[in-house]
């Protein structure tokens, strides 16, 4: 069924997916924004670097400029640019999509929500994934999560577990483990639970996950924020599905343990790479950037005063990295203090 392949947006996460799907032989197209990147892989094919592999493979890589020029239709999208972008981009790729095609969005946020209404939730299916990998240089991608520790949760978001899924498993059995879930909500609901508390914290905090793990007071707002974003999750009528390959038992447990279980998971996915890993709010801050905050921790905030359930940590949060994209701080540890101060007892 999904013969041809595209991925849209191809930063770190997916350059990654795609170089694993062009080693595996499947008919993909590359199209992304940054035009130095395309060029890269036009010319030298796109490089992955894994800590127990490299993966060099040519890749279609096209412009966006240029998809219109293509006369070309794809049976499943993957797509995985940043959250803000994943409106307009939908709304790029919909004429490019086939009838009874697929648009899967690897994405952090919750983007299913304003993505299917736009193309249909039919031909829309749920991921939710566990991937890092960073990049700086056109067509030079680090990827720090090994093959086997990376993780995908696929579902139709209706629930009903269809043939299409196993498909899309097959698919991306390549980059990573892949589990068909009939509660894509609810896993989608958990890994946003371990965003609220990874991404933007250690972002504005400048700091990477070992160290963030082993600091107390950051420690403390890391699983506050996870409790909270449980809490809203909770009084919206969510189930949280377990994420990153768990099982049902492991989250049969306090809200607590889960939001700590959660939290650790990331330092055993990184393994070794532990140490080298900067998250993508930290990448983002370095390369000048808009980073998704808004889309994680300022959701949460959102969504939490829909349901009447406060979210003071995640509030403070979404106000830090507002005050360093304006220039007011510097994303650094001292950082800290402020969000406990803005967060409150």
């Amino acid at each position: 069924m999904f013969k041809k392949i595209a991925v849209l947006g191809a930063g770190a996460i997916g350059s990654s997916i795609a170089a694993d799907i062009a080693k595996a032989g499947h008919d993909l197209t590359v199209i992304d924004q940054w035009p130095a990147h395309i060029e890269a892989m036009k010319a030298n094919g796109l490089r992955v670097v894994v800590p127990d592999e490299e993966i060099h493979v040519k890749v279609d890589a096209v412009h966006l400029c240029d998809v219109a020029s293509l006369n070309r239709v794809f049976d499943l999208v993957l797509l995985s640019s940043k959250s803000y972008d994943s409106e307009w981009m939908t709304r790029f790729i919909a004429p490019h999509l086939a009838a009874d095609g697929v648009l899967v969005p690897v994405q952090n946020s919750l983007n299913d929500e304003w993505v299917a209404p736009i193309i249909g939730s039919e031909r829309d299916v749920g991921c939710a994934f566990e991937l890092s990998a960073e990049v700086f240089t056109p067509g030079l991608v680090q990827r720090n999560t090994m093959r086997e520790r990376t993780w995908f949760g696929i579902g139709e978001l209706h629930g009903r577990v269809t043939p299409r899924l196993t498909e899309i498993q097959k698919i991306l059995s390549c980059a990573g483990r892949v589990t068909i879930t009939s509660n894509i909500w609810g896993a989608k609901w958990a890994k946003l639970v371990n965003s609220s508390m990874i991404l933007a914290p250690f972002g504005m905090l400048g700091l990477q996950s070992w160290e963030a793990t082993e600091i107390p007071e950051v420690f403390s707002l890391c699983v506050r924020l996870g409790r909270e974003t449980m809490a809203v999750g909770a009084a919206l009528g969510i189930t949280i599905d377990p994420i990153f390959g768990m099982s049902a038992e492991e989250f049969n447990v306090s809200t607590d343990a889960i939001v700590e279980k959660l939290l650790r998971a990331i330092l055993i996915h990184h393994g070794e790479t532990a140490r080298q890993v900067r998250g993508v709010v930290l990448q983002d801050y370095l390369k000048g950037r808009m980073t998704e905050t808004d889309y994680v921790n300022g959701l949460i905030a959102r969504k939490g005063r829909e349901a009447g359930v406060a979210t003071p940590a995640n509030d403070a949060v979404v106000e830090i990295n507002q005050r360093i994209r304006a220039g007011a701080l510097k994303p650094e540890r001292s950082n800290i203090a402020i969000a406990h101060q803005l967060a409150g007892a």
